[in-house]
């Protein structure tokens, strides 16, 4: 369906984001000479907060080992901040929009402020984190009230951003109610629309009917319309509306009903209600072209099941009959030889519904063991640091039970340490004992372990007291660590589990367990039918790369870890994963997956196999990726691909030669599905090259089964 492309072009890879950073401050430049005049529609210029922030406050800008105050105001077009210095010079260029804001924290919760923000009270203190790999911005106000209307303020514009439509932001302009061909450029800029010049610029002058070199009034809204224009889409909207080009209830109901989806007539009358633009038409229950346009491209026209973006599947089964979303070397920003290590890593780990975070632990001096990746040169951080992150951010997007993960490589004194600090910061977020309704022969599962942190690692075995010395200097186990460990014990693996207990779990680096696969694969999956197994990266990885995570997955694996720092097709698959079920980071394995007596054995081959009949329609403004040539123009295709079991499936479009603004190819792709209840389908869009490698443009990858079925073909 259409609005998928929405999704794949807003997808671009990280490897675009250092580029897209360096282009921001153009385009908050651009949107503060347009003057957007968002506050028409946002109800909030006479909100408290953000009167605060348009007047601006002296805020105190913290980073190691220096701070500085400075003037930080909102500008007029409720969507740009900049500062000036106290000593009142030129604007500084460090300005930013209200677009590229990810979260606003409260209080000292960065690794920044809590490193250098000392000297100031914790409630004047306030951090703001971006999208892509922008360092936070680490604020401290003179009084708390400040601090309060610029946490509040951010936070309700950053609502008003989302919820603002791109027609919204197309129809604010500024007061002189004309716009010459620069700032036209300037506004497709600001909502990221990279249109070749002279397609703009013949744009424009079609509009430009009065022929002062300027859009006025009508002029410009026909240009915002004629932007917008979609041909694929006007005749799928003709198809159904007839000779009088408008859609009653029951038109639209026979497209939905056409669409496989849910087609009652309420529901289409509701889709009108709130899609319509027209208010007559709205009354009337009618469906003009552009109200059509818009629900198309809404998330309720989105490739993926709407049904899927909350918790659906039943999460009272035992913990290992999920797949839970896990994180390698969870502390580091990057490279696991040089890398900074940060606390902020396990917050947008915890960001993406990771649930299970690793811990290094080495000795620290003062006798405050650190996490690290031992014997390189990356940075250190304090293990009571990173329990306090974890502490703030474990549930704040996923309810659902956190693990840590804990490579432990402290002597005694210290172990003991890391043991008081996860019992003090943690508190009754920590799990110390067993539940008391669980059944002993199954795990408990996510909704009876809510709000609950494991802790997976090596305990001592119950020893009588004349032992009990001798077996905790063999193992090098603290007594107080291995009370923690209740679910996630550490052992060797054996495939034949016998009377071992489920609460005994076994890692794998990922070269075994491939190993295990081909020699007795079915058995790994039964023993995955009953305990946890955790994969993790070969060390050869120096630069942090990732290994396929599906191959994992076929054999039951459950937490099958990933750095998340490095980006690629392999973190692809990883959020791919994860999309479904609300995002929580627990998705239940298929039922074959299970059962203790399954006889599913990962390289067998024989599973269901379905085709899948994709018809790729188009694509809207693809972003350029040749920043240093602004003629640049991208000639995109689209690829298809299968990751089941064996090697992935693939099939191509034709490219479209010097067209990234609307490109067309009304081409349908037969694929293969092997092991549906398993499989993940990629959509990639790249520009095609004949001379070099193919550029990536985006991507969006989701379940099989959350992949919303289009219009029924007759057969096949």
């Amino acid at each position: 369906m259409p609005g998928f492309w929405r999704t794949i072009c807003g997808g671009k890879r990280e490897k675009y984001q250092r580029e897209a950073e360096v282009a921001a401050e153009q385009e908050v430049q651009c949107a503060r000479s347009q003057g957007l005049t968002a506050f028409r529609k946002m109800a909030l210029s006479d909100d408290e907060d953000v009167n605060t922030m348009l007047v601006g406050t002296l805020l105190w800008k913290i980073k190691p080992g220096w701070r500085q105050q400075r003037l930080y105001r909102l500008e007029s077009d409720g969507m740009t901040i900049w500062y000036e210095s106290k000593a009142k010079k030129a604007r500084s260029k460090q300005i930013f929009s209200v677009l590229h804001i990810e979260s606003v924290r409260e209080g000292r919760q960065s690794e920044g402020l809590r490193r250098n923000g000392g000297r100031f009270p914790e409630n004047c203190c306030f951090s703001i984190s971006f999208m892509g790999r922008r360092k936070n911005l680490d604020l401290a106000a003179s009084t708390d009230q400040e601090a309060r209307s610029w946490v509040h303020g951010l936070q309700k514009l950053m609502e008003r951003a989302v919820a603002m439509s791109q027609r919204e932001k197309l129809a604010d302009r500024d007061g002189d109610e004309k716009m010459s061909f620069q700032e036209v450029k300037n506004m497709l800029r600001m909502i990221n629309i990279d249109m070749n010049d002279m397609y703009a610029y013949s744009l424009f002058k079609k509009c430009d009917r009065s022929n002062t070199d300027t859009l006025e009034d009508c002029e410009i809204e026909e240009f915002c319309t004629q932007l917008m224009q979609r041909t694929e889409l006007e005749e799928i909207f003709h198809r159904y509306s007839g000779e009088d080009r408008v859609l009653s209830a029951e038109e639209l109901q026979e497209f939905l009903q056409h669409q496989g989806e849910e087609a009652t007539l309420e529901r289409a009358q509701d889709i009108i209600q709130r899609f319509e633009l027209n208010e007559k038409a709205k009354q009337h229950g009618l469906m003009m072209q552009e109200g059509f346009m818009m629900y198309l491209l809404s998330v309720e026209g989105d490739i993926f099941s709407q049904k899927h973006r909350k918790v659906y599947q039943d999460m009272t089964q035992p913990l290992c009959h999920y797949f839970i979303s896990s994180s390698h070397n969870t502390y580091l920003t990057n490279h696991q030889l040089v890398g900074a290590s940060s606390t902020e890593s396990y917050i947008r780990a915890f960001m993406e519904g990771c649930r299970c975070v690793e811990l290094d632990c080495w000795e620290g001096t003062s006798g405050e063991p650190v996490i690290y990746h031992g014997h390189t040169f990356t940075s250190k951080i304090l293990f009571k640091d990173v329990i306090s992150t974890i502490k703030h951010y474990a549930f704040k997007y996923s309810p659902y039970p956190v693990i840590l993960s804990i490579e432990n490589h402290c002597g005694l004194e210290q172990q003991e340490t890391m043991a008081y600090h996860l019992r003090n910061i943690l508190g009754d977020m920590l799990l110390t004992k067993p539940i008391r309704t669980a059944d002993p022969s199954k795990m408990p599962s996510p909704e009876a372990l809510k709000g609950k942190i494991l802790i997976k690692g090596k305990k001592l075995s119950p020893r009588s007291p004349s032992d009990e010395e001798e077996g905790r200097s063999k193992m090098d186990i603290s007594q107080e660590l291995s009370d923690l460990v209740i679910y996630c014990q550490s052992v060797e693996y054996r495939d034949q589990p016998g009377d071992q207990s489920v609460c005994e779990m076994s890692s794998f680096s990922e070269d075994k367990v491939r190993r295990l696969m081909k020699e007795s694969g079915n058995a790994l999956v039964r023993y995955n039918t009953r305990q946890l197994s955790r994969i993790y990266p070969d060390g050869l990885r120096a630069n942090s790369s990732n290994f396929s995570p599906q191959e994992m997955w076929i054999a039951g694996c459950q937490l099958v870890a990933l750095n998340f720092q490095t980006p690629g097709y392999k973190m692809d698959l990883n959020r791919g994963r994860f999309l479904e079920n609300g995002g929580c980071g627990y998705v239940m394995k298929p039922e074959f997956l299970c059962k203790r007596d399954t006889i599913f054995n990962p390289e067998d081959g024989s599973a269901c196999l379905r085709i899948l009949h994709v018809r790729i329609i188009s694509a809207q403004q693809l972003p350029k990726l040749n920043q240093e040539n602004p003629n640049s123009i991208v000639d995109p295709f689209v690829r298809v691909e299968i990751h089941s079991m064996g090697k992935k499936r693939e099939k191509e479009t034709n490219y479209i030669l010097n067209n990234g603004f609307n490109p067309m190819w009304n081409e349908t792709l037969q694929l293969e599905v092997l092991c549906p209840e398993l499989a993940l389908v990629r959509f990639v869009v790249e520009d095609y090259d004949k001379t070099s490698s193919n550029d990536f443009v985006g991507q969006f990858t989701l379940p099989f089964p959350s992949l919303k079925q289009g219009k029924k073909k007759s057969s096949g």
